[in-house]
């Protein structure tokens, strides 16, 4: 998970493009795949070499995994799409508290950001919020 971070925390150059974003989403969806077997089972109209780069990059990028196969390779997301989703808020909700010297503030916005979403929300974060309190009580001691 760490290589998440560190991909998230990069540049905004480093974040997917769109076709980096559909290619991986087939991938969590068949779990590994060669090029030939993606374009086969897609509907994408590309290239062989346009998604043989593309995945060459997410995997440069440590988002996949790859095995010789033959004279291919087999692709795998190397994290889940919860992975990426938890890595990807942790480190906007991180951008978000550095944002600003006074960290009350970014809080703010997180709470009303969740109460525009829906309200009930709020209950379930103070239930998180009350849980977290509890357990680190119990490493205090």
């Amino acid at each position: 998970m760490n290589s998440i971070y560190r991909f998230l925390g990069r540049s905004p150059k480093a974040q997917l493009g769109p076709l980096e974003q559909q290619l991986l989403e087939e991938l969590w969806k068949c779990k590994s795949a060669t090029v030939r077997e993606l374009l086969d089972r897609s509907d994408l109209r590309l290239a062989y070499t346009t998604v043989m780069t593309t995945l060459d990059r997410l995997y440069k990028k440590q988002l996949l995994d790859r095995v010789a196969e033959g004279r291919a390779f087999r692709y795998s997301p190397r994290h889940t799409q919860e992975e990426i989703k938890k890595a990807a808020a942790g480190e906007t909700i991180r951008q978000l508290l550095s944002s600003s010297p006074a960290g009350s503030l970014p809080l703010s916005y997180l709470v009303e950001a969740v109460s525009e979403h829906d309200a009930g929300l709020l209950d379930e974060l103070q239930q998180l919020l009350d849980q977290k309190r509890r357990e680190r009580n119990r490493e205090k001691r």
